[in-house]
């Protein structure tokens, strides 16, 4: 039974991680039977959005971990503790909390930093040759961390383009389908950065979950 780390980033598509991309990970790694263990950073949020009018909440300060672990029904740990080594693959879904939580892709595009409990995390496991998946927009984080990686966000010109900038090769995608890079054994598919629905979606993320898990053996 492969172990995967599944690290959120907040619980919802404008600040935090994309629900749906986050429910059909966690179905379809339990589907294939893989035991899951959710993490997420334990820090304030870069800032909060009301879901029904898109718009900034001034003032209001929310936990990233306290926030996902709406998604992870409870069972989640703070991703500075994880260890790699307790791993057999990581998957990050989606969501602007992966550009905005996970990383600083958000506001500083290419020359952005990632948060240093998953930079650790993916590191250590990149470096042990374990799979590493990412979804939507998750993929700027491994062209910041693994220079001449292959990956997708489907086919955005401009955030194409950022992830060129720091060294990526971007390989256009369909939603429902994925790209793998074999040698730096990273997956990554669109998903909602081409939608256009749910089901589009969950296609291109359980191809990438079935190959992560491939890959991790």
């Amino acid at each position: 039974m492969s172990r995967v780390a599944v690290v959120l980033s907040g619980c919802g598509y404008l600040d935090g991680s994309e629900i749906h991309e986050s429910v059909i990970t966690l179905l379809a790694l339990d589907r294939a039977g893989a035991e899951v263990q959710c993490l997420a950073p334990d820090k304030p949020q870069r800032d909060v959005v009301d879901h029904r009018s898109g718009q900034p909440v001034e003032g209001e300060s929310r936990n990233v971990l306290a926030e996902s672990a709406r998604i992870a029904r409870g069972e989640i740990r703070d991703v500075a503790d994880a260890r790699a080594e307790d791993f057999d693959a990581v998957i990050l879904p989606g969501g602007f909390g992966a550009a905005k939580n996970l990383s600083s892709f958000a506001v500083e595009g290419p020359g952005c930093t990632v948060d240093p409990g998953v930079e650790r995390l993916l590191h250590d496991a990149h470096a042990a040759g374990k799979p590493i998946g990412v979804i939507c927009i998750a993929p700027a984080i491994a062209a910041r961390l693994f220079p001449g990686v292959d990956l997708t966000i489907g086919s955005d010109p401009d955030t194409a383009g950022a992830l060129e900038q720091m060294g990526a090769h971007h390989k256009a995608c369909a939603v429902e389908a994925y790209v793998c890079d074999e040698k730096a054994r990273v997956v990554s598919c669109p998903a909602y950065m081409l939608g256009p629905g749910i089901k589009d979606v969950a296609a291109g993320i359980e191809k990438l979950v079935g190959e992560v898990l491939r890959l991790a053996g």
